[in-house]
């Protein structure tokens, strides 16, 4: 079928194939070397209020239906229990709480011409924004 020639160049086309899907691969899953620290968030609209505490922070973003909230810990790495909570007027309140190394949430709750308000909470350091976004 193939000549010795042609066996070997095919063999090495194919490990160079090999080594280059090898490569892409692990920087795919690596990622890049320098990630942000809020790299992870993913509330979709516009950042509109930080609250800063001493063991995290907790951002508001608003889009044009929805507001979204998340607590992100100010020095990520070991778990530790974490807690976003955010309610529009009249609704019930989204939450997500357990033990994260980075942040908990994003929530999102429909929030056209609604206040609403957020809790976040880390390793027991609790803030709330009252009703905002008025």
């Amino acid at each position: 079928m193939f000549g010795e020639a042609e066996s070997r160049r095919l063999g090495r086309l194919l490990a160079r194939g090999l080594a280059v899907l090898t490569v892409v691969a692990t920087l795919a899953l690596a990622g890049p070397g320098t990630q942000r620290a809020d790299a992870a968030v993913q509330c979709a609209g516009r950042h509109l209020k930080t609250v800063k505490f001493t063991t995290g922070e907790l951002r508001i973003y608003k889009s044009r239906q929805y507001a979204c909230a998340v607590t992100v810990a100010r020095k990520p790495g070991a778990r530790r229990a974490m807690l976003v909570s955010l309610q529009a007027r009249g609704g019930r309140p989204a939450m997500d709480s357990g033990r994260f190394t980075r942040q908990a949430g994003p929530v999102t709750v429909p929030a056209r011409d609604r206040c609403v308000r957020a809790t976040g909470s880390v390793s027991g350091v609790k803030r709330s924004t009252g009703w905002v976004l008025c």
